[in-house]
This record gives structure tokens, C-alpha cells and sequence, in this order.
């Protein structure tokens, strides 16, 4: 298992897929730069990101801001009314186009960062260890959050583990910001479980009951919006957790967890079911999480090896996901050489297509895999190939997707759009249909080629990647 790809098979489609899953989709250009590279060169490019340099500007607002709390704190004084009504809601409509502003610029940035590997791993962090601005409330502990998955996202499983807890966004969530020694919060032991490290099945009632005891005291800190460890409100006892018995703190709990064999197997099951395919063999995931454990519980050897494997690159592997909302619209973007939509347009896209993003549907995340698709969503993406494409007032520039050779000659065009948009070659029914619509015009025009275009993206060939 996990045997590395030989050199000999690295080429264009290897290279495409790679781009496909470790980003957000290649334009040829740059499967064409990272087919030129060895496999080892070509993994490296993105799993190494931190050599590459980004300048990724925040948002004003993303700062710790007791000004803010101290609104919250007056309008709380304030007596019931349409006064307070209007206090409040003027600092929900901020918050909220704090949260769109904060949208726009995520999906920017994964449209056109150097690092795809970096902002693909905060995707999957998000969904991993979803948490809902629907109940948080505050734009700046989102962003705060997104910003932990981008910083960590590929070093240690412990680190990211503890700095994800100990979160002011997911101690709100799961409300363990209120859990104390006389009254734990269960419902957060059991997710951090359940969900986040060995999945149902590994863990009792009692471990839940005694790692709630353990968290107590975990807190918010208000007026400086970050976590605070409360000593009085923490259950000092002695307790029986996964077998072990001592007077365990939360990080304890944490310690404990990481350390069993189950937690690697979990994680990295879910990793290759993001990055590689929904089915994986039980010997595949066992290979996968010995990796991980070798790499001393780091995620940057594990992702390595995934991506270099020969595994990876499989038949039952390349092209078998579906696309993602937000990776459908982020490769499009990318593919079509276009500028993202404006925030409020781009986000209303996912959130029709599935997947608002900074508020998953439930502490699961979103299902992905056929939940993306149905008729309404079908219907919606094949409806947003049209707006992307067409534009309105700004329809895609033809000149920079297709050359001059490609548009004198219709049957290199078809392959010239195969190339780009799927990275392989339409089923035979579609074929048929583009290729009919091509022939139907003697001299094709711009917006021929776009309707083109528009054909390919509404296939269901366009919808896998």
C-alpha cells in the first residue's frame, strides 16, 4: 500500500488531478509547469506552501476589540424596548457585513492564492470542525477560527486539536464556555469524540460523563475575546477516562485521545475521503494512518504521502468526486479567467448550490458527495455556468481560453476546451452535442465560443473532479 507513483506515469492527467484535489482546479499553463516537474517537486509545490510567500490582506475588524464588547455590554443594560430592538439589530446588520465581507475574500483568496494546498486544508477544517455564525454571532471569532485552520491546518494534529477547543467560536458553539464543575457539558465531550477525533463506537458514556469533568473551566474571556482558563469553576477530581485513571485536566483529556490508535485512523480516513475518494480499503486508511503516526501525529508527511502515491492517482480515484459548491465555483472562476463575483453574489451562488459557507448545517458539517447534487442544484449550477460565462456586463474573454489555432479549427477547439475545462474527454453523448452546436456555425463568433463554453459546463462530466 501507498506505493509512490513511478516516474513514469507523471504526466498531464497526473498532474491535472493533482491540481484538481490538492487546489482548486489548474489552468493548462499551470499543469503544464507542474507536469514538467518530477512527482516529488510536483507534491512539494503544494504541500510545502509555507516557502511561498503570500500577502493576504485582514480585515480591519479582525482584531480583538473591547469597544465592541462594550457595546454589547450597554445594550444589555438597557431596558426591553424598541430602543434596545434597534441597538441590536444594528450590530447584527454590522456583524453581518463584516461575515459577507469576510466570504468575498476567502473565496478571492482561494481563487487566487499561491498556496491552493493552504486554503483547500482550511476548507476542510471548516467542515471537519463546524461551527455556525448562526449561533457564534461575532464576525471577528469566524474569522478567528478560519484563521486557526489556515496557520495549522498541516502541522500537528495535538496543536490544532487543543488551539480548536480552546476556540472563542467552538467554545460558543457547544456552549462549553458555560460548563462547570456542577454542571459539565457532555454534549461538547461527546462531539470532541463522536466527530472531531475517533467516531462513534470507540469511546463509552462514562469516558463522555468523565472528559465533561475534565473541560470544566474552559472559558470565555469577554473583554478580551479569547479563551481563559477558570480555575474555581474546574472539577479537580480524580477520573477514569479510556482506561486510564488520574486527575485529569482537559488538555489531559486531549493527550489521551491523540494517543490511541483509533484517532489516526479517524482523521486520516476523513482526510483521504476529501482528497481522494469516497471508498477507501481498510488496508489503504491503515496505511495512511501509520504514515501519520510515523510522522509523529503531523499532517505534512501524511499529505505528502497521500499525494505522491499511486493510490491517489487510481481509476476508481480521478475524477470520481463530485465538485463541491464552493470548489465548483472557485475552479470555475479560476478556469474561465474571470474575477470572482462580488461577495453577496458569490456567496448566494453556494449557498443555492448547498454549502453557505461559515454556517454548516449542523455539527456534522455537510455530507458532500451525492448530497451536492439534485434537481434544484443541477438546475442552479447549470444556470450559474450561464452567468459566469455570459457576465452580462462582463462576459469571459475568449481571447485568453482559446487561440486563434483553436478557433479556425473547430475539432482541435472541442479538444482545446476538453483540455481545459475537464482535463479529459467528454462521454460520447455530449461530445455529440458540442460538437453539433460547433458545426452548426460556419464562423464562430465570441459569444459562440461562450455558449460553447456554457454546453461544457452543463454537462455532468463538468460537475466531477
Amino acid at each position: 500500500m501507498l506505493n509512490p507513483l513511478p516516474a513514469s506515469k507523471w504526466n498531464y492527467a497526473t498532474a491535472a488531478h493533482l491540481w484538481n484535489r490538492a487546489g482548486f482546479g489548474g489552468r493548462p499553463e499551470e499543469i503544464e509547469r507542474l507536469a514538467r516537474l518530477s512527482p516529488d517537486e510536483a507534491v512539494a509545490f503544494f504541500v510545502d506552501y509555507e516557502k511561498i510567500p503570500e500577502d493576504a490582506p485582514r480585515p480591519d475588524w479582525a482584531e480583538p476589540n473591547p469597544e465592541r464588547q462594550a457595546r454589547l455590554r450597554e445594550i444589555q443594560k438597557m431596558e426591553p424596548g424598541d430602543a434596545r430592538r434597534e441597538k441590536q439589530q444594528e450590530m447584527q446588520r454590522e456583524e453581518n457585513r463584516h461575515l459577507q465581507e469576510m466570504r468575498g475574500m476567502w473565496l478571492r483568496r482561494m481563487a487566487h492564492t499561491p498556496r491552493p494546498l493552504q486554503e483547500k486544508l482550511t476548507l476542510f477544517w471548516h467542515g471537519h470542525f463546524a461551527t455556525s455564525a448562526v449561533k457564534v454571532r461575532e464576525a471577528y471569532f469566524m474569522w478567528r477560527q478560519i484563521d486557526t485552520f489556515r496557520r495549522l491546518g498541516n502541522g500537528r494534529w495535538r496543536e490544532l486539536l487543543e488551539a480548536v477547543a480552546t476556540d472563542p467560536a467552538m467554545l460558543l458553539w457547544l456552549d462549553q464556555a458555560q460548563s462547570r464543575k456542577e454542571h459539565p457539558n457532555e454534549n461538547f465531550a461527546r462531539e470532541v469524540m463522536e466527530l472531531f477525533t475517533l467516531g462513534e463506537g470507540h469511546y463509552t458514556e462514562k469516558d463522555v460523563s468523565e472528559a465533561a469533568r475534565a473541560m470544566t473551566g474552559w472559558s470565555l474571556d469577554r473583554p478580551t475575546e479569547s479563551y481563559r482558563f477558570r480555575p474555581f469553576l474546574h472539577d479537580n477530581g480524580e477520573k477514569t477516562f479510556l482506561g486510564r485513571t488520574g486527575y485529569f485536566s482537559g488538555l489531559d483529556i486531549l493527550d489521551i485521545i491523540v494517543a490511541q490508535p483509533q484517532a489516526a485512523t479517524f482523521i486520516t480516513g476523513k482526510l483521504w475521503k476529501f482528497f481522494g475518494s469516497e471508498d477507501a480499503s481498510p488496508d489503504l486508511v491503515a496505511a495512511l494512518a501509520d504514515v501519520f503516526r510515523q510522522g509523529d501525529g503531523n499532517f505534512k508527511p501524511l499529505l505528502r504521502a497521500m499525494f505522491r502515491s499511486e493510490e491517489f492517482y487510481g481509476e476508481t480515484v480521478v475524477r470520481s468526486q463530485i465538485k463541491s459548491p464552493t470548489q465548483w465555483l472557485v475552479g470555475s472562476v479560476r478556469l474561465l479567467e474571470r474575477p470572482m463575483p462580488v461577495p453577496l453574489a458569490a456567496a448566494d451562488m453556494i449557498k443555492k448550490l448547498g454549502q453557505d459557507l461559515l454556517m454548516p448545517p449542523n455539527v456534522k458539517g455537510w455530507d458532500g458527495g451525492l448530497s451536492w447534487i439534485t434537481t434544484a442544484t443541477l438546475l442552479d449550477r447549470y444556470n450559474d455556468a450561464a452567468t459566469l460565462v455570459m457576465g452580462g456586463m462582463e462576459p469571459v474573454d475568449v481571447s485568453r481560453l482559446v487561440s486563434q489555432e483553436e478557433r479556425s479549427d473547430k475539432a482541435r477547439l472541442l479538444a482545446g476546451l476538453e483540455r481545459r475545462f475537464l482535463q479529459a474527454r467528454l462521454s460520447d453523448k455530449q461530445r455529440g452535442v458540442l460538437r453539433d452546436y460547433l458545426e452548426r456555425h460556419e464562423d464562430l463568433s465570441d459569444n459562440d465560443i461562450r455558449h460553447a463554453i456554457r454546453l461544457l459546463m452543463s454537462t455532468p462530466d463538468y460537475q466531477l473532479t
